[in-house]
């Protein structure tokens, strides 16, 4: 009970009283005073001061009374889901995609960037600078607005925010991209993996949101995984969890060389690779057996790696993303029948929905999960309409 603390001063007494109001109005329709106090521990005078304040600073906001009551009916409150904002952002080999937010992690507005995988650290990174200061403009929010950041990048992240390690990018390996977004927004700036950031979409909002134990696959011109174990994202001590195809017998260094080795690809899709993926997929779809033949392989060296991860979480679950589960058509029931043959249990294979947003929006719920643990008292944000009053 926050207003029962001893020590400290009134500042923060009433930081900690406000902080224990919105968590308790967050995710309800509307509360009267009376609730408030109840569920927050709160005395009356207390939560009416706390209201009235929230009120004055725009965070709360009170509903029309319920129809059809005796008597005159209770006020009642509601959190302003608008209140602020987070921002998250996918910076990947093609795109970059920046996407504002309330704190109910429903987009505002979101800007995509076009890149080439071949820009190097300074390109790519002023086009984050674009696609992050669109996005604001195009949402109507300040940067000082942004309470966390959520960054989705290739390659293996530390704890700081800072690339250690990323084949895929040209110069991409040591980018500190916290203290870069740092410079763009306010508040905590939070970087990690974008498979595992995919995953946490479709453990959020996707098709693995009802299950709790979820091995997602991101299938595309680069193969990586994010691990959902027992609801929650898994990131291993060194945050290398799931990161099977830097062992080459996993077979997903291969997987990508079948696509390469097609025959008959179109002469002007030589040295594009997603040109040639797109050709391959859709020749196969029409009946060319050799390009049929070459997704074939594919998927039989894409299934060593994920039988193995099967084999070792059992999971609920296996999701396909990531740009070739546009051709999941082709892809889902050849790795079924592998899943088959080398696992005890064949967990089922569903497809996820979100085409190439899913990143963005895993970004989106790492920022989100960070206010929620600030609002429960375990970190920073960057709020200063509620925090800065003495």
């Amino acid at each position: 009970m926050a207003e029962d603390l001893g020590g400290g001063d009134l500042s923060r007494l009433r930081q900690l009283n406000a902080l224990a109001a919105i968590r308790t109005l967050r995710g309800e329709p509307a509360l009267t005073v009376t609730e408030i106090s109840r569920r927050t521990g709160l005395s009356r005078a207390s939560t009416e001061d706390v209201v009235r304040e929230l009120l004055d600073r725009g965070w709360v906001v009170e509903t029309e009374p319920t129809t059809g009551t005796v008597g005159r009916p209770a006020r009642r409150y509601r959190f302003r889901a608008d209140a602020g904002h987070v921002l998250g952002v996918d910076i990947g080999g093609h795109k970059i995609l920046a996407v504002v937010a309330d704190l109910d992690g429903e987009p505002r507005h979101s800007s995509r960037v076009a890149v080439t995988p071949a820009m190097g650290r300074r390109e790519r990174l002023a086009a984050v600078d674009q696609a992050v200061t669109d996005c604001l403009a195009g949402a109507g929010v300040a940067a000082s607005d942004m309470w966390a950041t959520g960054v989705a990048t290739t390659g293996l992240v530390d704890g700081t925010g800072r690339v250690m390690l990323s084949d895929a990018l040209p110069e991409w390996t040591g980018v500190d991209l916290a203290a870069h977004l740092g410079r763009l927004v306010a508040g905590p700036i939070l970087v990690e993996n974008d498979c595992k950031l995919a995953a946490l979409a479709e453990s959020w909002r996707g098709v693995a949101r009802y299950a709790k134990d979820v091995v997602f696959l991101l299938a595309g011109l680069r193969t990586g995984t994010g691990l959902i174990i027992d609801g929650k994202l898994h990131r291993g001590f060194g945050n290398a969890a799931g990161e099977i195809g830097a062992l080459p017998v996993a077979g997903w260094i291969r997987a990508q060389e079948q696509l390469k080795s097609w025959p008959d690809q179109p002469a002007g899709a030589a040295g594009d690779p997603d040109s040639i993926a797109a050709d391959l997929f859709s020749a196969a779809r029409n009946g060319d057996r050799r390009a049929a033949s070459a997704v074939r392989r594919y998927v039989k060296d894409l299934a060593v790696g994920a039988s193995a991860l099967v084999l070792t979480l059992d999971p609920e679950l296996v999701v396909i993303g990531g740009g070739f589960s546009r051709s999941a058509d082709l892809i889902v029931e050849p790795l079924r029948r592998e899943l088959d043959r080398w696992c005890i249990r064949t967990p089922e294979v569903r497809v996820s929905a979100f085409a190439d947003e899913g990143v963005a929006l895993g970004a989106v719920r790492l920022a989100l999960d960070h206010v929620e643990q600030a609002l429960r008292g375990g970190g920073q944000l960057a709020s200063p309409d509620l925090f800065s009053r003495g």
